[in-house]
């Protein structure tokens, strides 16, 4: 690995940087986007059983806050039980933009990653192409500059497209994750406020 990186030459220290950073954020996310922890299952449930039970006590409320991203969006209903239907998604909608912009927490950086990987690759390319044509002296070619001006070009367009794939793929797994995760919590925050104004009405 070390031979492959001093052939690549100083082109390739950005995108090993690069391709560090992307594993890891690609890791994080793996962890943070799980359904169990974003919208785990049967919460809804519990809350209308527990709210029915005790009301909207000050340990439900906060309890379920610091539960998922889910419960903070139940919360949000709870925290405003008594007020107009209205004001309760509102206090609904602007708790789940919150949430949003936690679940799409650095996909931005990853989708920047995979967008300019090729472009990275392509100015390796560009510098082996300099090196190549540096190497062609009046007297003749110099095959050792000529080899290692190739190997620059081929190592660091593969690396760039090595990180650029897998980065894309991550990225639009991401983003159809958390659209979906947006799309149940809605679901589930308006059967709450259906329950809450019912229940008042009862």
């Amino acid at each position: 690995m070390f031979s492959i990186i001093q052939a690549a030459g100083w082109p390739i220290w950005p995108l090993l940087l690069a391709s560090i950073i992307a594993v890891a954020l690609i890791i994080e996310r793996l962890a943070a986007l799980r359904r169990s922890k974003v919208v785990p299952a049967g919460l809804l449930q519990r809350v209308i059983a527990e709210y029915r039970q005790n009301g909207a006590t000050a340990a439900l409320v906060s309890n379920l806050e610091a539960h998922s991203p889910l419960g903070r969006v139940l919360g949000a209903g709870l925290r405003n039980v008594g007020s107009s239907r209205e004001v309760m998604r509102e206090a609904i909608e602007e708790t789940g933009a919150v949430v949003l912009h936690d679940l799409e927490r650095y996909l931005t950086t990853l989708g920047t990653i995979a967008s300019i990987s090729p472009l990275m690759g392509l100015f390796g390319t560009v510098v082996g192409m300099i090196e190549i044509f540096g190497s062609q002296a009046p007297g003749g070619n110099n095959p050792i500059q000529l080899a290692h001006g190739i190997s620059i070009a081929l190592y660091n367009t593969g690396f760039g497209l090595l990180i650029a794939i897998p980065g894309m793929i991550f990225w639009r797994h991401f983003r159809a994750l958390v659209d979906g995760y947006v799309v149940e919590m809605q679901q589930q925050a308006v059967r709450l406020v259906e329950v809450l104004h019912g229940e008042r009405k009862a």
